[in-house]
């Protein structure tokens, strides 16, 4: 049967429109509360007062130590938890940590979540039932309005829209009682947190306490109360109740007894702070720095080309990377510097700045097409001295926790294998940025992005120790050039070889080749 192209239009103008015809839900804006509201902002505040104004950190490069900071904030908050994040995944991690919320909800503490809208994809009821509790709100940031009934519609509004769905809230940021933070590359899902069969990434969050918390508390305001951020219950035809809550409560606590049940090392293993809670401890061990929280500006996904430079990020952190004089180290899981990036390394370079640069290998990363997109600048990188370390595939039934770097070897009960998505960087030896940020033209110009920037020997120093320990040649392929070509160099079994092939399989080849092939650098 033909169907008249004006009958066609109106079809597809029917399905796009579905589930987008909603009630009014009024925008309010939202402050984050003082710190001094709860008993435990104020143990904050008392801890800080000796610092003269400068704030405590502690990275957290272990999978279990991540997930175990996350679950002891919900616990130890007694007025707010703000929570931004990119990608939220459902899984066992994720429904401990939504458990814990709707705890802290029960006895009174104020929630704000935002999501970037792509994390609602197949969740957005199940979301949306979350803030039918009366201490919950959750907003998306940037949504799109077309098609959102289903997957299929979605994926067609999309495509009716692909400078709209190229911009997104990369953030990802957890606040508890607006005086301690994390801040990193991590979302929330089971394979940011070692818990996840498959595969998983190796990252790295830093725990900010005092000072830097307020800072990215203003920030996350701005986020929260800007127009882009709209109520999730917008979206809906008909509104979560309090009995969709309660049935929602109730499977989730049947499927964490069945995961005790079934997969009972995973569940003790990411349920250890019940017991053995750590917290506390961290406290008494942060270093304390000056420091800059730094985020794009929330109105940086509406511009129309390359946005203003006052709204960038990276305006905040040029200083720090055109005043390095000795070292750089970036490690950044998605590496696509363009020639922009590549003028400012090779130039720094040839003013003979050390330049350490880690990134996935072809074999281990979860994005092959980014890949494509860094792989035509490894030649004329390393023509200027700058050292290109690729992270090797990672499995992890290759040893125990002794085995190696804890970041790149986790030990954990599962065999799983593991990739880089750590977002760092580390300046002259005295000073390091975690974040969100990955060293490619998506953070540059077209996400959001957040991360903290500490002025501290110390600190560096470990986040430096890091980074060489992941570019050490058991774990890593070096990049050289020899007689013009590319060579892979490693270690393995206390021998050294050189591969003059690029390690990967054919389909990851044809994904990197195909990007760098039709042009897609710039949506990377």
């Amino acid at each position: 049967m033909r169907i008249e192209q004006p009958r066609l239009a109106l079809l597809l103008l029917t399905l796009l429109s579905g589930g987008c015809t909603t009630p009014n839900v009024p925008h309010q804006p939202s402050q984050a509360l003082p710190a001094s509201d709860s008993a435990f902002g104020r143990s904050i505040q008392a801890q800080v007062a000796p610092h003269q104004g400068q704030s405590g950190f502690r990275r957290l490069s272990d999978s279990a130590e991540a997930f175990t900071a996350r679950a002891e904030l919900i616990r130890s908050a007694q007025s707010s938890l703000d929570w931004q994040y990119y990608i939220v995944h459902d899984g066992i991690s994720t429904r401990i940590l939504v458990s814990e919320l709707l705890d802290a909800a029960d006895r009174g503490v104020r929630v704000r979540i935002l999501l970037d809208d792509t994390t609602s994809d197949d969740l957005e009821r199940i979301i949306a039932t979350l803030a039918a509790h009366p201490q919950i709100q959750i907003r998306v940031f940037n949504p799109l309005h077309l098609g959102r009934s289903t997957v299929v519609t979605r994926t067609m509004g999309r495509l009716f829209n692909l400078s709209q769905q190229h911009r997104r809230m990369h953030n990802k940021l957890w606040l508890a009682d607006n005086s301690v933070a994390i801040v990193g590359g991590r979302n929330l899902g089971d394979e940011y947190f070692d818990a996840e069969p498959n595969k998983n990434f190796t990252d790295i969050d830093m725990l900010s306490v005092g000072p830097v918390a307020e800072q990215l508390g203003h920030g996350f305001d701005q986020y929260w109360n800007s127009a882009l951020s709209k109520p999730i219950e917008q979206f809906l035809s008909t509104q979560p109740t309090t009995r969709d809550l309660i049935n929602l409560r109730t499977r989730l606590d049947e499927s964490l007894e069945e995961t005790r049940k079934q997969n009972h090392a995973l569940y003790q293993q990411l349920m250890s702070y019940t017991t053995h809670p750590r917290l506390d401890a961290w406290r008494q061990e942060l270093i304390w720095a000056w420091n800059k929280a730094l985020w794009d500006a929330p109105s940086k996904v509406l511009s129309e080309g390359e946005p203003a430079p006052h709204l960038l990020l990276t305006t905040q952190l040029a200083p720090e990377l055109d005043g390095v004089t000795q070292e750089l180290i970036m490690v950044s899981a998605y590496m696509v510097p363009g020639r922009p990036g590549v003028v400012f390394l090779t130039g720094r370079a040839d003013a003979g700045v050390s330049i350490n640069l880690l990134t996935n290998s072809l074999e281990a990363t979860d994005v092959p097409a980014a890949h494509g997109g860094y792989a035509p600048y490894r030649q004329t990188l390393l023509e200027h001295g700058v050292q290109l370390f690729e992270l090797r595939r990672q499995s992890g039934d290759n040893g125990d926790s002794d085995s190696g770097p804890r970041l790149f070897h986790s030990g954990s009960s599962n065999s799983s294998d593991s990739s880089l998505h750590t977002k760092a960087m580390v300046f002259d030896k005295q000073k390091a940025f975690i974040g969100s940020f990955n060293f490619d033209s998506r953070s540059l110009l077209w996400n959001t992005e957040v991360g903290v920037l500490v002025d501290n020997q110390q600190l560096a120093g470990r986040v430096r120790e890091l980074a060489l320990e992941g570019m050490a040649p058991t774990l890593s392929y070096h990049v050289l050039l020899e007689k013009n070509q590319l060579v892979w160099v490693t270690e393995d079994d206390g021998k050294q070889h050189t591969l003059t092939r690029e390690p990967g399989s054919w389909w990851r080849r044809f994904n990197s080749w195909l990007s760098s092939t039709i042009g897609l650098e710039k949506m990377l």
